[in-house]
């Protein structure tokens, strides 16, 4: 009875949420469409595939007022989501628990008229291949 006593607390400890990860961003020089489409080619460029655009700016602005807010957080804002087999059977090889990253994404949003991109900072160890990756298609947008 002890053990079962100390293994739930330990399942209960080990529940806690953790704090949100660190963002990696980057300025753009240009439109926000200019921006997506520059992101969706750089992603495309690798032979990956989109799964998702996730329209965040989009719901955020239209459901504002029904959840009591006026506030404007973006402007305009989208999530890419995609994902590599190749890089994602390496990480997950190194660790199955690696699935919680999965699958990768890459944002584009518009604050106070300045575009940025970026994504989510990866832990040390076998996921920074994924951030090298999502950084090169990061520098690939910006420079197009």
């Amino acid at each position: 009875m002890k053990t079962a006593i100390s293994t739930f607390a330990l399942g209960l400890v080990m529940a806690v949420p953790v704090a949100a990860q660190d963002v990696i961003t980057y300025d753009f020089e240009g439109s926000f469409d200019d921006a997506t489409f520059a992101v969706e080619s750089a992603i495309v460029n690798r032979g990956l595939v989109i799964d998702y655009v996730s329209h965040v700016g989009d719901m955020l602005n239209r459901t504002g007022e029904d959840v009591g807010s006026e506030t404007m957080i973006f402007e305009n804002a989208d999530i890419f989501l995609f994902c590599s087999a190749a890089i994602s059977r390496r990480v997950m090889e190194a660790d199955p628990m690696n699935i919680v990253h999965c699958p990768y994404s890459i944002f584009v949003a518009e604050m106070d008229g300045e575009v940025m991109l970026g994504h989510r900072a990866y832990p040390d160890g076998p996921m920074q291949e994924v951030e090298a990756v999502l950084d090169a298609i990061i520098l690939e947008a910006q420079a197009q």
